[in-house]
């Protein structure tokens, strides 16, 4: 296959050829968005880097120039996106942006954003799930140890929000935090199998876990 770099030729009749060139960035953003897609669908195992540059119309080459590897590749297209958007989060937190918004406005937003976050990289989730039966050189390559540095941030986030709000904190903070994002990511990634033949909306299901997490919050505060 020719390097996604090169003119690419389209036949624009009589025999004739027109060379065109994708525009800079192109071939990365085809090839990350076919990680996401293969990755979630086969699992990072059973995906190759041959699949995915074929998938995308890129290469293998130049997927190799641009990540150097398989790992790679996974980290920059699923755990990069995760780590951007906690640390976002975090300075909006820290500038004060969200202090406007009431208890609900704020849970709502949270949860909003993760749940379009995992359903965009289930590859991510399932790599999660996997996690513990996954060479640990991978693991490392991958990108996915890094998450938990940012779990403990969004832990974090969350404790000292809590303690502003309502003037004590939530008891066992860490637990509270990831087991509020295995629900999120959980509701995410599950399609017909678990919601049936006409699965609800994305709003119907961010209210749904707004609600849980609100109300379940305030449950074990009192």
């Amino acid at each position: 296959m020719a390097s996604a770099s090169a003119a690419a030729r389209t036949p624009i009749g009589d025999g004739q050829v027109k060379a065109t060139r994708r525009r800079r960035g192109e071939p990365r953003r085809l090839l990350l968005e076919s990680a996401r897609e293969l990755f979630s669908r086969q699992g990072y195992a059973t995906t190759s880097t041959r699949e995915i540059a074929d998938h995308a119309g890129v290469s293998e080459t130049l997927m190799f120039r641009y990540f150097r590897s398989k790992a790679g590749l996974f980290r920059e297209a699923l755990v990069v996106p995760f780590i951007e958007y906690v640390e976002t989060l975090n300075a909006k937190w820290k500038s004060g942006e969200l202090d406007t918004l009431s208890d609900e406005g704020f849970a709502r937003q949270l949860v909003g954003d993760l749940f379009d976050l995992f359903r965009e990289n289930r590859g991510l989730v399932v790599m999660l799930w996997a996690a513990d039966g996954q060479n640990p050189k991978d693991l490392v390559d991958t990108g996915i140890f890094e998450i938990e540095r940012e779990l403990k941030v969004l832990a974090k986030l969350g404790e000292v929000e809590t303690l502003r709000r309502h003037s004590h904190p939530l008891y066992r903070h860490d637990l509270a935090t990831r087991s509020m994002l295995a629900m999120v990511a959980g509701m995410a990634v599950f399609g017909k199998a678990f919601y049936g033949k006409r699965p609800p909306s994305r709003n119907a299901i961010v209210e749904e876990l707004t609600q849980s997490v609100l109300y379940g919050r305030k449950y074990r505060e009192h």
